[in-house]
């Protein structure tokens, strides 16, 4: 830190900004605009077009536990580039495919730089270079995720429309291949000793203490691994009913413009939620816990109520927002705070595997059960699963001893 109170951990946080804003943004906020052009273009479904997608989830779900030992043992700063750089590749090259199947392959390759990209660079990255505040700066990198979707879906909707999808695709891949991968590249640094630094927040005799925690070894064979990695697994598996409510929402009575406003009270709500959810950990990691389930659970009777009057709906999927925020920050820190900093990335890139199965089963799987049951029941459901999940994060709060964060 310098004498004007600048340290390089800002630095990374904005980096952490341009993964998640630019090319998580890009890639994930804005796949949906893609699908009914590339479809109709190619002659397939959607659901066919769309399940690239799956590939994505399910490559990372097989690669993020080696994920994670590379980044332990080789430089964070050129993994996360030679990603990124991949990922506008790929997306380059999406500009030219003519056939569903090369989506499919670009999918598997997408879901390998993800594993490090989307699930452990910013988690693993700021508990690096931050011994205070870890939680407010996880949940403002992972939010810019949401702010990306907001500024580049009208752009690419745009583009879409002026010059078609394969220009957008093109000018998506250029984007983070030409601007995003060369920032990463010049600008990432692995850890604060590289350059002469101490975490921000570490004081000299804080040293020995702030890098402490459970042995990974160790920690995989306790029981409350299990337990986080079962939290991760029912908390994604809520957030993925966002993908339906829209559909919920016309069902029961309100126009396809009501429901769009809905949405867009729950993207909200997990914008301005994983800030929140950040800044509250800091100060209670229970409060944390507490908050994304609690205010999930009324977010969802909320919705469940909500053809009583359109207040309650819009209401209701703001505060489901906040489950979904609690997904990436509330697991992120729950893995910190019950492990510790010395073997997080191969702690979190074990439970983060939960993250990415419960997407690739969970994204389908309540569509099918919405066949054959009154979307109330799936609602229902989530209610629970978001109880089931207050109760184990409690539980591995008050079983563990915390590290390195207020509980």
């Amino acid at each position: 830190m310098d004498k004007h109170g600048f340290h390089y951990g800002y630095v990374i946080v904005f980096c952490c900004c341009l993964i998640m804003g630019v090319i998580i943004g890009l890639v994930m906020s804005c796949a949906g605009i893609f699908y009914d052009p590339v479809s109709t273009e190619l002659g397939v479904s959607v659901g066919s077009f769309g399940l690239y997608m799956t590939f994505v989830y399910a490559v990372s779900f097989l690669t993020l536990s080696v994920a994670g030992k590379l980044l332990d043992q080789y430089s964070a700063r050129w993994l996360l580039t030679a990603s990124a750089a991949v990922v506008g590749a790929v997306y380059m090259g999406m500009s030219q495919f003519d056939a569903v199947w090369h989506f499919y392959v670009a999918g598997a390759v997408i879901g390998i730089s993800f594993s490090f990209l989307l699930y452990l660079s910013y988690p693993v990255l700021i508990n690096r270079w931050f011994n205070t505040r870890v939680g407010f700066f996880i949940g403002f990198c992972s939010a810019a995720s949401g702010i990306g979707g907001v500024l580049f879906n009208p752009f690419g909707g745009y583009l879409i429309e002026a010059h078609g999808w394969r220009t957008t695709y093109l000018v998506f891949g250029g984007i983070i291949l030409l601007v995003v991968a060369p920032l990463l590249g010049l600008l990432l640094r692995n850890h604060p000793s590289d350059m002469g630094l101490k975490p921000f927040g570490e004081k000299a005799d804080e040293s020995a203490a702030a890098r402490t925690g459970t042995d990974y070894a160790v920690a995989i064979r306790t029981p409350v691994f299990y337990a986080l990695t079962v939290f991760a697994l029912l908390m994604i598996s809520v957030s993925t009913l966002n993908l339906f409510l829209p559909s919920y929402i016309t069902s029961v009575g309100f126009s396809v413009e009501q429901s769009a406003l809905v949405a867009s009270a729950i993207m909200l709500g997990v914008t301005l939620g994983k800030v929140a959810l950040g800044y509250v950990n800091d100060r209670s990691s229970l409060a944390g816990v507490l908050a994304s389930t609690g205010l999930g659970i009324l977010g969802l009777v909320l919705l469940l109520m909500g053809h009583a009057g359109m207040a309650l709906m819009v209401v209701g999927g703001f505060l489901f927002g906040w489950a979904y925020a609690g997904v990436t920050v509330e697991t992120a820190l729950l893995v910190r705070i019950v492990f510790g900093a010395k073997d997080y990335s191969q702690i979190f890139s074990n439970v983060s595997i939960a993250l990415a199965l419960g997407g690739a089963v969970m994204a389908g799987g309540w569509g099918y059960l919405a066949d054959v049951l009154d979307f109330k029941l799936i609602l229902a459901a989530g209610i629970v699963l978001l109880g089931l999940s207050m109760i184990i994060g409690t539980y591995a709060l008050r079983t563990s001893r915390p590290h390195g964060m207020p509980g």
